[in-house]
């Protein structure tokens, strides 16, 4: 892992409607990230976006 990865090892991920998938950012803590989850959920995008830590797979998925 690089010096990024271990500054901001936190992913929020959205996927498309034809299921791409794109890194919205990186940040330090689950908790931040999570919180830029349920803002963009309250927006009421039909996409999935999801916490993702850095070299796992997914962590927290949220639909709308």
């Amino acid at each position: 892992m690089n010096d990024s990865g271990a500054l901001l090892p936190w992913l929020v991920i959205r996927q498309d409607d034809n299921g791409n998938r794109y890194r919205v950012g990186r940040y330090p803590t689950r908790s931040e990230a999570q919180k830029v989850v349920d803002s963009l959920d309250d927006r009421g995008h039909k996409q999935l976006y999801w916490v993702e830590r850095v070299g796992q797979g997914s962590q927290t998925a949220t639909t709308n």
